[in-house]
């Protein structure tokens, strides 16, 4: 069911001629219906991507019908389009979200809003029609009781003034692989074995794969159904033609049970021979490293590229030859807006006890108020303190910065040095830092 919103208020509808309007994303009798190729039309344009066509069409509707995606448009209400311009019906501006889950350590899967597809015609630009977007669909989330809202962003610069923060980082690498990977314990690579396989079983498996690594990677964020045709070079955003030329590798442990699998290709480089990572999941180290030991063997090959490495990657520490892992660029990727302070940071896994409070600052009110943090056996309780002037805050900051706080991924000394955080107790930088140090290197495998 089509639900409408109308952001303006008691806005001049002059000053804000548009409706907003959320459906979900999904076939009918197996067809897209016209609202949504409308909108997946006007998705494609902001993306400066190609005329979809009915079988794209359709094939992303299945794929987003499958995650329960609902998007959201706005439309010009009652103001009629150009002559022979994109009628009424295109939206002049897009949104959608998903909903998945969060590994926010000692295996819980928090639930998170997932935000995605957001694109504002150039035509209509800087007429708050982001930002009415992002406020209606926030408070929406936090009403629906989601503690936490993610993004990965095509501009860095866009979304911290809506209270996200960058979270996770991601690290493209070169692993030169010419003559070998030496690995200084290859012992470590040794265990099970690594086969390849015919791409099409890891469209078959990827989903019970992700299930266990999600698990298991703190960070880690939900994966769309999409990402099986991904990493299995089925069909991707903008293209159902299948990559010819994909291999994937499947690694099994000492029972005999697949436990991750690589998928490549070789790249058009003239310079070298050289592979790309298209999809690399794995439930153990023990996989990790075969699956390396693996690229690693392939003849004639000079480097191996990866897009998605953590940060701290166990390979650079396990190769004779440390210099051979290159980083050639490091970038945000996954971003956090936290909705409700008190269920989010209740939810989350701390390695140490102690006490604290702070104050964080919402523009959009969502997670404004001073809160004491008790944490007791690695889990928190979280107060809400009155604003009378009778508690003072030991840390003050925003939702931007507490959202990036959150698993961990950099410091409140790094902060307050950025001049990000204030802190009215000299000494209580360090006790939060102790209380919010990551139990491992987030790591998100996700891009939405």
């Amino acid at each position: 069911m089509t639900q409408s919103h109308d952001p303006a208020g008691s806005r001049n509808p002059r000053s804000f001629p548009y409706e907003l309007r959320t459906f979900p994303s999904r076939l009918v009798d197996g067809k897209v219906p016209a609202e949504v190729v409308a909108w997946m039309q006007a998705v494609s344009l902001g993306f400066h991507g190609d005329t979809l066509t009915e079988e794209l069409l359709a094939f992303y509707g299945a794929a987003e019908e499958a995650d329960g995606r609902m998007v959201t448009g706005a439309y010009l209400s009652g103001t009629g389009a150009p002559a022979r311009a994109w009628g009424e019906n295109y939206p002049v501006a897009t949104y959608a979200y998903h909903r998945k889950s969060l590994n926010v350590g000692a295996g819980t899967l928090l639930p998170v809003h997932q935000i995605t597809a957001v694109t504002v015609r150039p035509s209509h630009r800087r007429r708050g029609l982001l930002r009415a977007m992002m406020d209606s669909d926030l408070s929406q989330a936090k009403a629906a009781g989601l503690s936490i809202a993610a993004l990965t962003a095509s501009e860095a610069t866009i979304y911290g003034r809506f209270g996200f923060g960058v979270a996770t980082h991601s690290n493209t690498v070169e692993v030169t692989v010419k003559g070998g990977l030496e690995l200084i314990l290859p012992a470590a690579a040794a265990q099970g074995m690594v086969e390849i396989a015919d791409v099409l079983v890891v469209r078959e498996i990827h989903h019970e794969i992700f299930a266990q690594v999600h698990a298991l990677s703190y960070g880690s964020i939900g994966r769309q159904d999409m990402y099986r045709q991904l990493a299995s070079g089925q069909g991707k955003y903008g293209s159902i033609d299948p990559i010819k030329n994909i291999r994937a590798a499947l690694h099994y442990n000492a029972a005999g049970v697949v436990d991750g699998y690589v998928t490549y290709k070789p790249t058009d480089e003239k310079h070298r021979s050289s592979v790309e990572i298209i999809d690399f999941l794995a439930v153990s180290d023990a996989a990790y490293l075969a699956l390396w030991n693996y690229l690693g063997s392939l003849d004639l090959i000079d480097v191996i590229l990866w897009d998605m490495a953590p940060v701290v990657d166990p390979l650079e520490w396990a190769m004779a030859a440390k210099r051979l892992y290159k980083r050639t660029a490091t970038e945000d990727h996954l971003w956090l807006r936290i909705l409700d302070t008190p269920g989010a940071l209740a939810a989350r896994q701390y390695t140490a006890d102690g006490t604290i409070t702070i104050h964080v600052g919402d523009p959009l009110g969502h997670a404004s108020g001073i809160f004491r943090i008790e944490v007791v056996h690695g889990k928190a309780t979280v107060t809400r303190c009155a604003e009378d002037g009778s508690v003072e805050p030991e840390l003050n900051m925003g939702v931007s910065e507490l959202s990036s706080l959150y698993l961990g991924t950099v410091s409140a000394r790094t902060l307050q040095a950025a001049g990000r955080v204030r802190a009215t107790d000299p000494a209580a930088v360090a006790v939060f830092d102790t209380l919010f140090a990551a139990p491992a290197p987030p790591h998100c495998l996700t891009n939405f």
